[in-house]
């Protein structure tokens, strides 16, 4: 055999060697990378759990158990004394799948020399896979509108009126009342959903009634059936008189009233009325006035709460309409109240 044929024998033979190593190799990593292909690679973690060297299934539990759990348990609201409940699963969805994905793109993103030169070098990859979430506003807008609907009321003035059906007082306190930022609140519970928090403030806003029962001032109420006059602050009784009110035949006017006029050492003029026939056309201020020192003109027709020197008349249905009082009650009374002042009579 020369030189030549066996040189050439000798090439085939490394040749072939080489090929079957290669193959074998080729061989090796493909059976190396089909063996790890479903476990995580080193160096993986979602939200700095590891995940290294689990399967496909432990992935997905773990991620399901360490992040997606937590993340759609119950949302508690709260506003004063009351506690809603909100269920994240409504409105939000946790994407386990593309998670997981992300875990095992390592694998899937690059070729099996890459994959194989890795893990003998025993390099890490070092991907933090992040949460993936998915929020469904409708949801939370419907559910928050409901909230909204079970919180919010309307503000209440106080008021203190004659019922002319019942003839009788009625008197209501002011109510703060109720109105949910639901703009904010839907803001607020969205930043909870993403970020895992389990406890939200609800927003509302405290709406003042026009008149409270502080700032109601003052009414009278005069009850004819007891003859006496009631002086309210608000809706609280400050002091009482005794009166004498009108005869049967002429009436005390029952109603919603006010003081038009104070006078102070008032005249009287005759009102030209039957009973007043023999009495003179004008009396000046002084002891012998019938209507004392200080009178309270209303708004109906020629009545007034004013004073007398009758004293003994007090208790009684003695006037032609009027309400009569004790001197020192009506100067009292008189400092007390202003033009404007509600009188009721009721009775």
């Amino acid at each position: 055999m020369s030189l030549k044929t066996r040189a050439l024998r000798f090439l085939g033979v490394l040749a072939a060697s080489t090929l079957v190593a290669l193959s074998a190799g080729f061989t090796w990593a493909a059976v190396d990378d089909y063996a790890v292909r479903d476990v995580v690679p080193p160096g993986v973690t979602v939200e700095g759990i590891p995940l290294q060297g689990l399967s496909r299934a432990e992935a997905r539990k773990t991620i399901e158990t360490a992040i997606a759990q937590p993340l759609l348990e119950p949302v508690e609201v709260t506003f004063e004394d009351q506690v809603f409940t909100l269920d994240p699963g409504e409105s939000l969805h946790v994407d386990v799948d593309a998670m997981l994905e992300h875990a095992f793109e390592p694998l899937t993103g690059t070729t099996v020399a890459e994959r194989v030169a890795r893990r003998m070098l025993e390099e890490p990859i070092h991907i933090d896979v992040e949460t993936m979430l998915v929020l469904d506003g409708a949801p939370l807008e419907t559910w928050v509108a409901d909230v909204a609907e079970q919180v919010d009321r309307a503000s209440i003035d106080a008021t203190f009126t004659r019922d002319p059906i019942e003839d009788a007082i009625v008197m209501r306190k002011s109510r703060i009342g109720y109105r949910t930022d639901r703009e904010e609140t839907h803001r607020l519970l969205t930043d909870a959903l993403l970020a895992g928090e389990k406890s939200v403030e609800l927003p509302v806003e405290i709406v003042q009634p026009e008149v409270s029962s502080d700032s109601l001032g003052k009414t009278i109420v005069v009850d004819l059936s007891e003859r006496r006059l009631y002086l309210y602050e608000g809706l609280e009784v400050e002091k009482e008189y005794g009166v004498a009110v009108g005869t049967p035949g002429h009436s005390t006017p029952r109603g919603s009233w006010q003081i038009v006029n104070k006078r102070y050492m008032p005249s009287w003029s005759n009102p030209g009325s039957a009973w007043a026939a023999d009495m003179p056309d004008y009396i000046p201020p002084g002891v012998s006035n019938p209507l004392g020192t200080r009178a309270l003109d209303l708004n109906a027709s020629a009545i007034r709460i004013h004073g007398t020197t009758k004293n003994y008349s007090i208790g009684t249905a003695a006037s032609h309409g009027c309400m009569r009082m004790h001197r020192w009650d009506v100067e009292d009374l008189f400092e007390r109240v202003e033009v404007g002042t509600p009188v009721l009579i009721i009775g």
